[in-house]
């Protein structure tokens, strides 16, 4: 069943989405941004050991509550770990007052058409079941749109609406993101085209069904409004796509309504040579700026 405080807190609520769900493939380079070279250790089990730390020690730092990051998307393995002598989920949401979201996909086919869809999923039901047992409020996935192709996009979003839709029969929030590259040498147009078949998804929905979106930031500003006044989409939000952090909140203070859901630049200067109190600065003001740039913003 919907939390409905949780969503509440998602449909409304001022702040932002921090995602901390890098997977096998970005966590070495999420590891060496830290501070962490390959070369400092050795198997998949210390690496996702030494990214559990740093992702703890990111959650439980004092500027990290509800008050200004009202969400958290997880890789699985964090998902299972414990914080503080408590399963991840529930740390986030009782002792934090953030919702707890997971990262479901487990990566993208090699490119066709202009695009890479999400490879297949298997074990996805057992996997939300348990999600929902761990107090997990909605899920993430995540397909990738390099240039503007109508067929490649229009599949894209076929995808994501249909494994959207076995998601919520778990009673779990799904988030859309299929993410156009800030890279795609027509990226404006690749959007152009975004908006129409995300707008005819939302349109095939069964009734009273709602939605999240996680998308690039337009190279025009404002083009996701419908979506944002669309009372079948809980939230939009914004990936930082590979942009700077300064950049990322620029662009985003352009489009009102979106808020952020970053991950690089959420962690940019974090360093695990870091002591306590510099590390909790640091963060402290890097969650202080997209804050700022998240603050709902009514368009004149």
């Amino acid at each position: 069943m919907t939390d409905e405080r949780m969503k509440a807190q998602m449909g409304s609520k001022d702040g932002f989405i921090a995602a901390l769900d890098q997977s096998g493939g970005s966590t070495p380079g999420a590891l060496r941004l830290y501070g962490i070279e390959d070369s400092e250790y050795s198997g998949d089990a210390e690496m996702f050991r030494l990214m559990h730390e740093f992702r703890v020690r990111i959650i439980s730092a004092p500027a990290f509550t509800g008050e200004k990051v009202i969400g958290a998307i997880l890789f699985e393995r964090t998902m299972d770990g414990e914080a503080k002598g408590k399963p991840v989920p529930a740390f986030l949401w009782q002792d934090r007052g953030v919702v707890p979201f997971l990262k479901v996909d487990k990566g993208l086919e090699e490119e066709k058409d202009g695009v890479r869809l999400m490879k297949p999923m298997p074990g996805l039901d057992s996997l939300l079941a348990r999600a929902t047992k761990l107090g997990v409020f909605g899920t993430k996935m995540r397909s990738v749109i390099n240039r503007a192709s109508k067929g490649g996009i229009a599949a894209i979003a076929a995808q994501q609406f249909e494994i959207g839709e076995e998601i919520a029969e778990h009673g779990l929030m799904p988030i859309l993101e299929p993410e156009v590259s800030i890279k795609a040498p027509d990226k404006k147009d690749a959007e152009a085209i975004l908006l129409d078949e995300l707008t005819k998804g939302l349109d095939a929905l069964p009734a009273g069904r709602q939605v999240m979106f996680k998308l690039t930031l337009p190279d025009v500003p404002d083009l996701y409004a419908p979506l944002i006044r669309d009372r079948r989409v809980l939230r939009v939000v914004a990936l930082s796509g590979g942009y700077t952090r300064d950049d990322a909140c620029r662009r985003l203070a352009q489009n009102h309504g979106m808020i952020a859901s970053f991950s690089r630049a959420l962690t940019e200067g974090l360093k695990r040579s870091m002591s306590e109190a510099e590390f909790d600065r640091a963060l402290a003001a890097s969650i202080d700026e997209i804050y700022q740039a998240s603050k709902i913003k009514v368009a004149a």
